[in-house]
């Protein structure tokens, strides 16, 4: 990788250089060894959707959700994707490259970043797929759908914060990686992904909105289904993806040294 011809040290066209570089040699690297390379960027969300609207539908009387079904799950899963692989990345982000990050004069953040982007490029090669479906199943478009490229920003905003979280306290404790896997699988049924936010009982909706991904993929959904709207959720959902941006970063630099020695 070379990037002396392009900005000058430490500017932040030679980082975005690099990020796009790096990005990119992750692309070509999944897709090069992979048979049927893009089409597995869309093949996990698929057959996940395929499966619950299956059971939803066909074999259990659905009563969460909105219609059309195969759409609702799909808004929801395809940025499940993104973001619960982009996490699970976070914990080797390090690790797996420790002696590039060990000898690089880039900033190491980039080691994050470059994760969110290349998961973020595969997620929007996968939207075709949303369109398509909307398409078949008549799904009805409303201005909502303006908000999308919101929630693409908020979801970068809180996965950029999340990964300065995780791919540092991985490093310095490793158990930890078991531990994200483990957070994962709930937070995958703690998120408004087979059901939406107004589908829950008492309180839990008030405490839904404190999962950042509820007002996010709320985002994505509004478009489709105007009426999962919730402003609470959305509002909440925005200040904590912002928050946790704030916080990865402050966490990010009182680490890097430690990282950098452990590693």
């Amino acid at each position: 990788m070379t990037t002396a011809a392009v900005g000058s040290p430490g500017s932040a066209r030679r980082y975005l250089h690099s990020l796009w570089l790096l990005s990119a040699r992750d692309l070509r690297v999944r897709y090069a060894t992979s048979a049927l390379g893009y089409l597995w960027s869309i093949l996990d969300p698929l057959v996940m959707s395929a499966i619950y609207w299956f059971v939803f539908t066909q074999i259990f009387q659905r009563t969460v959700g909105h219609d059309p079904y195969i759409v609702f799950l799909i808004t929801a899963l395809l940025p499940w994707v993104w973001f619960n692989s982009a996490v699970s990345d976070f914990t080797r982000a390090f690790s797996k490259d420790a002696r590039l990050v060990r000898s690089t004069a880039i900033p190491r953040s980039i080691w994050v970043n470059r994760i969110v982007l290349s998961k973020g490029v595969e997620f929007l090669l996968s939207i075709p797929v949303l369109v398509g479906f909307a398409l078949i199943a008549g799904a009805p478009v409303g201005w909502g759908l303006l908000l999308f490229p919101v929630a693409i920003l908020l979801q970068t905003s809180l996965l950029v914060g999340l990964g300065l979280l995780v791919a540092p306290l991985c490093v310095l404790y490793t158990d930890l990686e078991r531990t994200t896997k483990l957070i994962l699988r709930v937070l995958f049924y703690a998120s408004p992904i087979i059901y939406s936010v107004g589908d829950l009982p008492g309180i839990f909706p008030q405490l839904a909105a404190f999962n950042p991904l509820s007002g996010i993929f709320t985002l994505y959904r509004v478009g489709f289904f105007p009426e999962v709207w919730d402003t609470l959720t959305v509002l909440v959902g925005a200040a904590m993806s912002l928050a946790f941006l704030g916080l990865g970063i402050l966490v990010f630099r009182g680490l890097e040294r430690p990282v950098l020695k452990e590693l």
